[in-house]
């Protein structure tokens, strides 16, 4: 019977290049970047990568098909590289195919890296002309504010939620964001706002204002895994483990009859449940000690902090407005700022959500380093439309606890 993953893999570096708007930068730049700050940290030689997984979402645009353009930027020893694509989440699969490539034995190293570059091409985020059965049946008219402006829509209706509650609630996580935002260099925004910035801002489909959006940006992110053993064998000490990495994908049924009513994401709560179960977590809202969420609109961020189980069903607003997830709350929720301020360079983002939680884990966060010592922190990719989508939950955690 299968067991998990838990403690079996451990990250040995990690890297982050600057998010932003990269104009004197190609993908291929931020890829090395991003992967010579890893390589340092891993202390190891090029040579002993024994497999690499890349991520990258909008490949016809600047990287390709295939995991060539890694293996050439990186100068890789003609080792497997292998180029994956889920959506949004496409950074925390990178990261699950090296992990589970070193959890079953395939090898002792290995690379995940994720890399997009957006600004140069125009890219604003809304939808692309595309092709085949599933997007010509179910997205022709979509864009992402319109469909979590239907999702925060659907929340107000189910808990009885007034407008004004809603909004305030949601300027709060915008303002939280940007003032973690505020204290990391590599975020592409940084400067901090108010809430009346945000309830005084342009309206881009009620009730998701300028502020309660993310950005466009150019990054990549970066990880070397391999086993405890050999991460000990090279003196690391304060092992970061990969506690739990679960997948959930939606399989139509949300958008096929009303007993979904749209106000939260099927996908999440089961990911969730599963990798509570695979990282041994019973009570999380005690047991987690910060978060990193897919806030690619604040409402999104809102809504899962109850399907990843935190906050009770309907009880996100009040956990909010206390300063829940607040920096200096029970649970911080994009400590470094999330996609509101890193912007969201698709196949980046979910390697960048973990490399904040390798560094908390390991004290080295500086400016917005948590005071409290945490334990396990959690990342979460969310890639689609609220009725059809993929969700990512990864959690690591100090190994052996």
């Amino acid at each position: 019977m299968a067991s998990g993953i838990r403690d079996k893999v451990v990250i040995l570096g990690m890297g982050c290049s600057k998010f932003g708007e990269r104009w004197d930068r190609e993908a291929d730049d931020l890829m090395v970047e991003a992967f010579e700050e890893a390589l340092k940290d891993a202390g190891i030689e090029k040579n002993r990568i024994e497999a690499a997984w890349l991520s990258t979402a909008i490949e016809e645009q600047h990287v390709g098909k295939s995991g060539v353009p890694l293996a050439v930027a990186l100068r890789l020893p003609y080792i497997p590289v292998t180029r994956v694509e889920n959506y949004c989440a496409s950074g925390s699969e990178a990261f699950r195919g090296a992990v589970y490539a070193v959890a079953s034995g395939a090898c002792d190293i290995a690379l995940a890296l994720g890399v997009e570059k957006l600004k140069d091409t125009g890219y604003g985020g809304l939808p692309q002309r595309l092709r085949g059965a599933l997007n010509s049946q179910y997205w022709p008219n979509i864009s992402a504010p319109g469909s979590f402006a239907q999702l925060a829509a659907a929340y107000r209706a189910k808990h009885n939620v007034s407008a004004d509650d809603l909004k305030r609630a949601m300027a709060h996580v915008s303002v939280k964001s940007h003032d973690n935002g505020a204290r990391n260099d590599k975020a592409h925004l940084r400067n901090k706002i108010s809430i009346d910035d945000v309830l005084k801002a342009p309206t881009v489909a009620a009730p998701l204002g300028l502020f309660d959006c993310c950005g466009v940006s150019d990054g990549s992110a970066c990880a070397i895994v391999t086993t405890p053993e050999i991460a000990k064998s090279q003196g690391k000490r304060d092992l970061i483990a990969v506690k739990a990495l679960q997948l959930a994908v939606s399989n139509g049924q949300e958008a096929s009859h009303n007993a979904w009513d749209g106000s939260y994401f099927a996908t999440a709560r089961v990911a969730s449940s599963r990798a509570y179960k695979e990282a041994g977590i019973e009570r999380p809202r005690e047991q987690i000690g910060l978060i990193e969420v897919h806030d690619c609109f604040s409402v999104t961020e809102l809504v899962t902090m109850e399907d990843l189980h935190i906050s009770p069903e309907g009880g996100a607003i009040k956990d909010v407005l206390d300063g829940f997830y607040d920096a200096d709350g029970k649970i911080p929720c994009q400590i470094d700022g999330g996609l509101k301020c890193f912007g969201h360079p698709i196949g980046a983002s979910g390697l960048r959500m973990l490399y904040e939680m390798y560094l908390q884990l390991q004290g080295r966060a500086g400016a917005r380093q948590r005071k409290q010592d945490p334990v396990f922190g959690l990342t979460h990719n969310l890639g689609g439309f609220p009725a059809q989508n993929v969700c990512s939950v990864s959690i690591v955690g100090r190994y052996g606890a």
